[in-house]
């Protein structure tokens, strides 16, 4: 039997670990960014000059006029708890017939959604920003990878659990777990 597996991960170039690669590398640059950004936020770097934490004490977004304070409003916070749950909700609705283990991770990571929120009402607006629109960047890439337009413009091969109507099907299963119970 492993000689099987072991040769199917040759001929289909599927080895398990390459879906596990991406993880490797994209979490450990996540965390060095926040902790460079909030580094940067709160003056832990020294430099010459008009220093990193004044630019972003001065140069503001939005309707956060300095980087380096709280977001008073939490509409960041929010909206990173609520895009990450949308990215869990999304994936959770692909998958049918999840098992106990499954199921267990996905109402983890829901929980850290929600932890989100005040633990990004409590950290720099630089940092919340980034998360955000490192969580945005997630789900954006999360909807367009399932559009069939994009994927045949990108040469990325069709698979059997592929749907001609990807976001059809996404709201009518959201529909049918959360909005028709009965």
């Amino acid at each position: 039997m492993q000689r099987l597996v072991s040769e199917l991960y040759v001929r289909d170039n599927c080895h398990p670990f390459k879906a596990t690669v991406l993880v490797w590398i994209q979490l450990p640059m996540w965390i060095f960014m926040s902790v460079a950004l909030r580094n940067f936020s709160t003056g832990a770097t020294h430099s010459e000059g008009f220093s990193v934490q004044e630019q972003l004490a001065t140069g503001g977004v939005l309707w956060i006029p300095d980087l380096t304070a709280l977001d008073s409003t939490w509409i960041l916070p929010i909206c990173i708890g609520a895009i990450n749950l949308v990215i869990v909700e999304i994936v959770a609705l692909q998958k049918v017939g999840m098992s106990r283990f499954q199921t267990g991770v996905t109402h983890f990571v829901r929980g850290i959604s929600v932890l989100m929120i005040p633990i990004a009402a409590t950290v720099p607006s630089s940092l919340v920003l980034y998360w955000f629109c490192s969580s945005f960047m997630g789900l954006s890439q999360n909807l367009l990878l399932r559009s069939p337009r994009f994927r045949q413009f990108c040469r990325i091969p069709l698979t059997k659990g592929d749907s001609d109507t990807p976001y059809k099907d996404l709201f009518a299963a959201f529909y049918a777990k959360y909005i028709s119970r009965k």
